[in-house]
């Protein structure tokens, strides 16, 4: 799924480092009085701010869509593994029982 993939990717050291490399040179392009008639987002970096907000405010909600997802999957993988550890579970007891007659009737 989408959000599965997408939370992956935002989880990575890749993007986290190049995440902050844009940070950085969006702080020192718009800090750098070489490029004054350039600037778009001068001190304090406003937009800067608004940008990671909204980012932040759309990555949590994936987060939790692939999160349920997750659970959800795990929820039913659980359910099979139970399902299926009681039949085992029956399976040794019908051997046990036939062991034990096979044991008294000699």
């Amino acid at each position: 799924m989408w959000a599965d993939r997408l939370t992956s990717a935002m989880g990575s050291w890749r993007f986290i480092i190049v995440q902050a490399f844009i940070m950085i040179c969006w702080a020192v392009f718009n800090c750098l009085y070489l490029f004054r008639p350039l600037w778009f987002d001068p001190y304090p970096f406003i937009f800067m701010n608004l940008a990671m907000s909204a980012q932040a405010a759309f990555t949590a909600p994936i987060i939790m869509m692939s999160s349920n997802r997750a659970a959800a999957s795990d929820r039913s993988a659980l359910i099979h593994d139970v399902k299926l550890d009681e039949e085992s579970l029956e399976i040794l007891k019908r051997i046990e029982d036939r062991i034990n007659e096979a044991h008294q009737s000699k």
